[in-house]
């Protein structure tokens, strides 16, 4: 019989400790270790690995030279996802382990069984530990997609059963609803714990990595954000994707925090119907408001987010402050970058926005790291604060300098093709961005600046 030992493990971070502590070493969280059960493995073997797949004898690694290594592009699994797809960097890469976070009710599970039930081609396996098969059916027949015959469904919440399931279907991808009701027999803690989502995740990727199998895995996220159980959860994964939006929006974005296989700052863009979650193939959709006229404070912006243009509105409201303090909010914008360019406005400009509130808001509820919206951000505060409308038929790209300079911007052609592409009459960008750039190949006009001054001048006199 096995020796069994308990030890102390940080709920936080996963840190493990012989005896109790207060205070986490690692993370410095108060009360967050908690008493675990953990049994040696010793001679014990998992289930997978009396498969046929991987009964052949283990062949030793030998180093070789570098340039004598013979490379080839990973043959990817393309799923009618297109946003999906982008988001991974082309397709399920075979033997990749991929996890997946958001917050409850966002519509994960919709995703993966969406995404299993649209792949005839490729027999499937959707293993849920949280829902009974019929409520799996349920959700099936509202997608309108229960028809696909190499669609397989397990419940089951024990990894020995699993991977003899697994045996037995033979599947060329496995979704894995949700990590944290898995248990393995050789952890005693609790499914949840620390110790057993470790153990369950290293399980599930030495027979990802050993059968070239890629297995897809929902991941629960703590009250701060971040995907629950230990921090080595996201480092043994090749992807971590996160599933964002407001339950009480439409609009969901998926984003790629972490891709051994392609970009880390690609996003896609859902639409939550009652049939599933729709593919939005423009985003610039959503992010620009449709009026009659033009309104102060309003101004549109070229920007990227990973490789994708796309065209999102600013929206700026200056007013007088009825405080003794004025405020400095921001929504999807960063409110430290918001002060930065209200002190080069009052500094290099002369604009009084010390005693005034100011509101800014990124509409469609998404989050801009990108400098390139700079210019845009300014031209909706000036245009609030002088009640002066902003054409909506122009937009802008440009990052701002603390002397009221307009930097250049990286890839100024993919701005410029999609603002062509939407109907846009204008852009303006900064001068050190025409360097080799062929104004007469696109038919919007490219209007190049050097300071906030000449934005100044050409829009409002």
């Amino acid at each position: 019989m096995a020796k069994t030992k308990s030890a102390y493990f940080c709920q936080s971070c996963g840190f493990e400790s012989a005896k109790w502590l207060g205070q986490c070493p690692s993370c410095k969280q108060w009360n967050s270790l908690v008493e675990e059960v953990v049994e040696k493995s010793g001679s014990k073997v998992p289930e997978w690995r009396s498969t046929s797949v991987t009964s052949s004898p283990k062949r030793a690694n030998k180093a070789a030279v570098i340039h004598e290594i013979v490379y080839q592009d990973e043959s990817r699994i393309l799923t009618p996802d297109q946003e999906f797809n982008r988001v991974l960097g082309g397709g399920i890469v075979p033997g990749s382990l991929v996890l997946i976070g958001g917050e409850p009710g966002i519509g994960k599970s919709t995703l993966m069984l969406q995404l299993a039930l649209s792949i005839p081609q490729v027999k499937t396996l959707y293993i849920s530990g949280e829902e009974s098969e019929q409520q799996i059916k349920m959700r099936a027949e509202r997608l309108s997609q229960s028809s696909n015959a190499n669609c397989y469904i397990l419940t089951e919440t024990s990894t020995q059963n699993i991977f003899k399931q697994i045996e037995v279907v033979q599947p060329d991808v496995i979704v894995i609803d949700s990590i944290q009701t898995l248990h393995s027999s050789q952890i005693e803690s609790a499914p949840g714990s620390v110790s057993q989502v470790r153990e369950c995740t290293a399980e599930l990727l030495r027979f990802a990595k050993e059968t070239s199998t890629p297995v897809l895995i929902v991941g629960h996220i703590t009250k701060d954000g971040s995907i629950a159980g230990p921090k080595v959860l996201e480092h043994m994964v090749d992807t971590v994707l996160q599933f964002e939006g407001d339950r009480h929006h439409v609009y969901r974005i998926l984003r790629a925090v972490k891709n051994r296989f392609g970009s880390a700052s690609e996003l896609g863009i859902y639409e939550m119907q009652g049939s599933g979650l729709r593919e939005v193939s423009n985003p610039s959709e959503i992010m620009i408001s449709q009026r009659d006229a033009p309104v102060s404070g309003v101004s549109i912006a070229a920007m990227l987010e990973g490789a994708r243009p796309m065209m999102i509105e600013v929206q700026a409201l200056v007013s007088n402050s009825a405080f003794g303090n004025p405020q400095r909010t921001s929504t999807g914008f960063d409110t430290k970058r918001l002060s930065m360019l209200l002190a080069v406005l009052e500094k290099r400009f002369g604009f009084r926005l010390s005693a005034q509130d100011v509101f800014l808001n990124i509409a469609g509820g998404l989050r801009v790291e990108d400098p390139a919206i700079d210019l845009a951000v300014i031209v909706a505060i000036i245009s609030s604060q002088q009640d002066i409308a902003v054409k909506t038929n122009i937009t802008f790209a440009g990052e701002v300098g603390l002397s009221g300079e307009i930097r250049a911007v990286n890839r100024i052609e993919q701005r410029i093709a999609e603002a062509e592409k939407l109907g846009f009459e204008g852009i303006f960008i900064s001068k050190f961005n025409t360097k080799g750039l062929d104004p007469k190949k696109y038919n919007i006009a490219i209007r190049p600046v050097a300071t906030l001054e000449d934005v100044f001048r050409a829009l409002f006199g």
